[in-house]
């Protein structure tokens, strides 16, 4: 009926207050709905990212199966101590026999024998003797080369899988770091396109009532539907993509219960990312710097373990040299019966040619640890190289960000200038729905280039040997 009214006035006029109309929906059509929704339940407590970080460490999977195969290299590591270290063990056995040896030695061992004991008739054909041993044996190894350098090898071996489970640790945080701001610049995305889709929709049924009056023409309303469309699909989508972060991240987190973190709805603003990647981009020492990363780290100690075990392949070629004792008790009808024997010694073994098996292994060592050394220096040279190339994208991304802001801003003066000419009646509602579009997908690029620095801080610390944990240190800072 108001609408009706306003048939007296001249079009231009009209069409000025219908484009007040349009804006204002435009531009506060966001908090009208806010006012107008229920009151709603208490918001979950969000995931921050220091927790994330935890939970991780804890319970990744990566970092599970990495920590499993360093404690089985680290008990590996102790079996060469067989070689090193002296043993004692208890034995006992129990046997009957008839064998003429076997059975004047058993009453030997007893100490049973008599002179009939010696009859040929009895010597030849005995009686059937029980005799049940027991023993104290104690060994001490005096001399085994190839144990004490295969120790060193299994030693570097396990120090080379330790080094390489904290790669895994720090590469597991980094992604970690990609993954939670992944997904809350999904949210952020989500927030975005919900106040424009609320705007335009409420654009969108005044433009439609201004249609029934005939203050707008038929192509205003299907563009201002299309607009609304556009942005239902878009919200889809992005409502969709949070779905597939919060379980890639749950997933990074070594959740097996189903549930999703909730995430918080805005990344760290500019200020605080920027003044971060400022400080870890300062010129330093990439060499040192690279030095310290645990896949450089876990390469040297495979060439310290690949170089043991040559040593440990030429050793088998040595003589042996190993001590014992041994207490022994024999008696017919009980363990540790009788009278005690013991016996002291030491056995000596040189193993002069084995079939050529010990060449063969002394070859095998030795092309190992030159494919070691070969292997360290690539790790080195590939560290510095990423190193490198990480720190030139964190200064790629810092324009990138500085100029995605420019974008924004302008952008958003733009729209704001289409909205007056609108009003005004010189733009159509084509420019104003253009300017909305554009301003929109500005702020959209703008999160977007946020969280891409985000990304190339989390690239530069793994690949510079920091902790990509210390990024939680944002959430402090927001």
């Amino acid at each position: 009926m108001y609408m009706r009214k306003l048939g007296f006035l001249p079009r231009r006029t009209v069409r000025r207050i219908a484009g007040r109309v349009v804006v204002a929906l435009v531009t506060s059509g966001a908090t009208v709905t806010a006012q107008d929704a229920p009151a709603a339940a208490p918001a979950p407590r969000v995931l921050s990212l220091a927790d994330a970080l935890r939970e991780a460490d804890r319970h990744a999977f990566t970092n599970r199966i990495a920590g499993a195969a360093t404690d089985a290299d680290r008990a590996r590591a102790r079996l060469p101590l067989r070689g090193i270290l002296p043993s004692a063990r208890i034995e006992a056995a129990a046997i009957r026999t008839t064998d003429p040896i076997g059975a004047f030695g058993t009453t030997l061992r007893q100490r049973l024998v008599t002179p009939a004991a010696f009859d040929p008739a009895r010597l030849n054909n005995p009686v059937a003797v029980t005799n049940a041993q027991g023993g104290l044996v104690f060994e001490l190894p005096l001399l085994n080369a190839d144990a004490w350098t295969g120790g060193r090898a299994a030693r570097a071996s396990a120090d080379a899988t330790a080094a390489t489970s904290d790669w895994t640790v720090k590469t597991t945080r980094a992604n970690v770091v990609r993954a939670y701001y992944g997904g809350v610049l999904a949210v952020e995305k989500i927030r975005t396109l919900e106040q424009a889709q609320r705007a335009a929709e409420a654009a969108l049924r005044q433009v439609q009532s201004m249609l029934r009056q005939g203050i707008v023409t038929k192509a205003d309303a299907l563009q201002a539907s299309v607009r609304a469309t556009e942005l239902a699909s878009q919200l889809l989508a992005a409502r969709n993509d949070v779905i597939t972060a919060q379980q890639q991240l749950g997933m990074l987190l070594g959740r097996t219960d189903g549930t999703l973190p909730p995430l918080p709805d805005a990344l760290p603003s500019d200020s605080v990312v920027r003044r971060v990647a400022e400080r870890d981009t300062t010129p330093n020492d990439v060499a040192s710097t690279v030095s310290e990363r645990a896949d450089v780290r876990a390469a040297n100690a495979g060439v310290r373990a690949a170089v043991s075990d040559r040593q440990r392949a030429a050793s088998t070629m040595l003589p042996r040299l190993n001590s014992f004792a041994r207490y022994e008790w024999n008696a017919p009808n009980g363990l540790f019966a009788g009278r005690k024997n013991w016996t002291v010694g030491l056995t000596a073994s040189w193993s002069l040619f084995g079939g050529g098996s010990e060449l063969a292994d002394l070859a095998g060592a030795t092309a190992r640890a030159m494919g070691a050394a070969a292997g360290a220096q690539t790790a080195r040279m590939q560290s510095t190289l990423e190193a490198d190339a990480a720190r030139r994208g964190v200064a790629v991304a810092l324009l990138r960000l500085s100029l995605a802001e420019q974008a924004d801003l302008q952008s958003r003066e733009a729209h704001r200038l289409v909205e007056r000419r609108y009003i005004g009646g010189v733009a159509t509602i084509a420019e104003l729905l253009g300017a909305e579009a554009s301003a929109t997908g500005s702020t959209l690029a703008h999160s977007a280039a946020r969280y891409a620095l985000l990304d190339a801080l989390a690239t530069h610390r793994r690949a510079s040997g920091a902790d990509p944990a210390e990024l939680s240190l944002l959430e402090s800072a927001r």
